[in-house]
């Protein structure tokens, strides 16, 4: 058990530090600090997705109940969250980055809008913590709690998780679309000059 644990306690802290600097990158006000922290976040997501990997394969090329196997298996919940991590928040963190990069020139720059907007977007942090959260099963199961021996438990743990996913993607939600309005231009005023009123 200690041996598992071992393997799944580093892959978890990579995932949990990856969510919180990812929820903390719409806090940013300059586009220097936006650039660093996106770069430390492009790190920490590659390295997440590279350890999940290096467990998940390893665990189907060995064959018995070695402590990688029962990593392997406890780390199935988080294969999906980790494979839209790799499709989807990797792409967006690399871009988010390029854009932060294109003020270089002008390091003290207050981060536009529109930055703020695609690092609050929900396929930038969602993914993310939602990996975190489910290596949380895994790691109960290594210190030696079964969730899923006891149906009584199973069913609130299931709905405790699928609520926190919910307020996540909603919180996430509600938060790009925030800063995506105040990153639309102003409406441009009419045209049309005003005339007299005619009764």
């Amino acid at each position: 058990m200690e041996s598992q644990l071992t393997i799944l306690l580093p892959i978890a802290a990579v995932w949990l530090a990856a969510g919180v600097v990812a929820d903390g990158l719409p806090r940013l006000h300059n586009t220097r600090m936006l650039r660093r922290r996106t770069g430390w976040l492009l790190v920490l997501a590659l390295t997440g997705v590279a350890l999940t990997a290096a467990v998940l394969g390893g665990g189907l090329l060995s064959a018995g109940t070695t402590p990688v196997d029962r990593a392997a298996a406890g780390l199935t919940l988080a294969a999906g969250p980790a494979l839209v991590a790799t499709v989807c928040s990797l792409r967006r963190i690399r871009r988010l980055r390029a854009g932060a990069g294109a003020f270089a020139s002008a390091p003290a720059t207050p981060a536009p809008h529109g930055l703020r907007a695609a690092a609050a977007h929900p396929l930038v942090g969602l993914p993310l913590q939602v990996t975190a959260l489910a290596t949380v099963p895994a790691l109960i199961a290594a210190a030696g709690t079964d969730l899923g021996a006891d149906p009584s438990v199973t069913g609130p743990a299931i709905t405790i998780g699928a609520l926190m996913v919910l307020a996540i993607g909603v919180r996430h939600a509600l938060r790009h679309s925030r800063f995506a309005e105040r990153a639309q231009p102003a409406a441009p005023p009419s045209a049309r000059t005003a005339g007299p009123l005619h009764v």
